[in-house]
């Protein structure tokens, strides 16, 4: 009897071990499902890859910035004093869904900080009520011309290998320049792993265009979904998908412009004739006495270039340079005669990584103003490439034999800096981080007339 009684004890003690270990792995397992139920329900809403652009003047700035999910409003406190200002975007943020196989969607706001004081520095925030960004800090610029902006201008900075980085960084925080100029080529590339090399080639960058307007062209690198990332991400000025724009700064009118449509005519040729229209229209603008008068430095940025002595096959090495004859067999549309005959006083360019200045040159044909001064009342545009902000591809080589009208060249990484000092003088220096931030190459372009050139 003890024993059956023994055994019926020990029979319901493992039923009940039993019920409570099901019960625990059934616990568990509900605490799992909840906690993937929660993963799955995140919700990303912080801002992120903030950057500033200027609006239709240097006194209206553009704030933009990404979410993962839709805010469904996009708002910047500001101020001077305290973040005592709220500005709201009239449109819902834009829904952008890369190209890729994830098909990645995230959310592009833009807020317009309008009709700010001049020569002023703005606190800002941005996001929603749903979360905040850090923040961040701008300074205002003179609607006059009677002032001398600084810029740094690169091409061809990839995530990977940002060689000129840290350097733009420290020296954009440090209030050294009132824009960055980047000449098309981001990220190498934006749309890689489904936009994620763009996202954080936006994150990086964001310590410096996060505080002064980062105004930008667009390169080959970006053909990817007929431009979708570029067109995407950045706010230019005009309203033409960024493709081409113009701004004032101080005495010069920038002129940013798109070399791709050129290359990439599978996407059309119409936007070859619209942009060649508009260039023509915005030159005759800039060229008006009243206007030269004020801003008298017409300074363009694409980024191809009409001439390099790169020994790699690019197109700038070939005497018929598209971009700068125009459209094969049928010499249309070409930009070198167009900026001759408006008087473009320098042309910037990028997607060689290197950096080289050439002798005022107008068809292969040098017009220095003198031979002991040939940047002083120079007879023809000064072409300047510099492409070598660091990326993974490396540097360019150049022609054993150098042409003469290429005036200097280099292979160091680094970036260009612009001082425009007044009406009749510039500064151009390149700096170097293969040689810890030395100035490798200096120049001063002096004009006391600006104006179409003599043919």
């Amino acid at each position: 009897m003890q024993r059956q009684q023994k055994f019926f004890l020990l029979s319901t003690l493992t039923l009940l071990l039993a019920g409570a270990a099901a019960g625990l792995a059934q616990a568990t397992e509900a605490k799992e499902e909840q906690a993937d139920e929660v993963a799955g329900n995140i919700v990303h809403y912080q801002p992120e890859q903030v950057h500033l652009a200027f609006g239709e003047t240097v006194l209206d700035i553009v704030v933009t910035w990404n979410t993962r999910d839709n805010t469904n409003e996009s708002i910047c406190e500001f101020g001077i004093n305290g973040l005592n200002q709220r500005a709201k975007a009239a449109q819902m943020p834009t829904k952008f869904v890369d190209g890729g196989p994830k098909k990645a969607t995230q959310y592009i706001h833009r807020v317009t900080l309008s009709r700010l004081q001049p020569n002023s520095t703005y606190f800002y925030h941005c996001g929603s009520d749903l979360g905040w960004s850090a923040t961040y800090w701008f300074r205002t610029h003179f609607d006059h011309s009677d002032w001398s902006p600084s810029l740094a201008i690169y091409g061809d900075m990839g995530v990977v290998n940002a060689v000129s980085l840290p350097a733009l960084q420290r020296e954009t925080q440090r209030g050294q320049y009132d824009a960055i100029i980047h000449v098309g080529d981001f990220a190498y590339d934006m749309e890689k792993e489904n936009g994620e090399v763009g996202d954080e080639f936006m994150r990086q960058v964001e310590t410096i265009a996060a505080y002064v307007p980062y105004m930008v062209c667009v390169g080959n690198h970006e053909e990817k979904y007929n431009f979708s990332h570029y067109i995407n991400r950045f706010s230019m000025p005009g309203g033409r998908d960024n493709m081409f724009y113009s701004f004032d700064m101080g005495p010069v009118h920038f002129i940013g412009f798109s070399t791709e449509f050129y290359y990439f005519t599978q996407f059309g040729i119409k936007q070859i004739v619209a942009q060649y229209d508009w260039l023509e229209q915005d030159l005759i603008e800039a060229n008006r006495p009243e206007n030269r008068r004020k801003r008298p430095w017409i300074i363009t940025f694409g980024h191809r270039p009409m001439y390099c002595s790169n020994d790699n096959g690019d197109d700038c090495a070939n005497h018929e340079t598209i971009v700068r004859k125009g459209l094969p067999m049928l010499d249309m549309f070409g930009l070198e005669p167009l900026f001759y005959q408006y008087g473009v006083d320098v042309e910037l360019w990028a997607h060689e990584h290197c950096y080289e200045r050439m002798w005022p040159m107008y068809n292969y044909t040098v017009y220095n103003g003198s031979l002991a001064e040939p940047y002083v009342n120079p007879g023809a545009p000064i072409h300047i490439i510099s492409g070598a902000a660091g990326n993974h591809e490396g540097r360019e080589p150049f022609f054993k034999h150098m042409p003469p009208w290429s005036a200097f060249h280099s292979q160091d990484f680094g970036y260009l800096r612009l001082q425009a000092h007044n009406v009749s003088h510039l500064y151009f220096e390149q700096v170097s981080d293969d040689k810890k931030g030395a100035v490798i190459d200096s120049f001063w372009v002096i004009k006391d007339k600006h104006g179409p050139y003599n043919a």
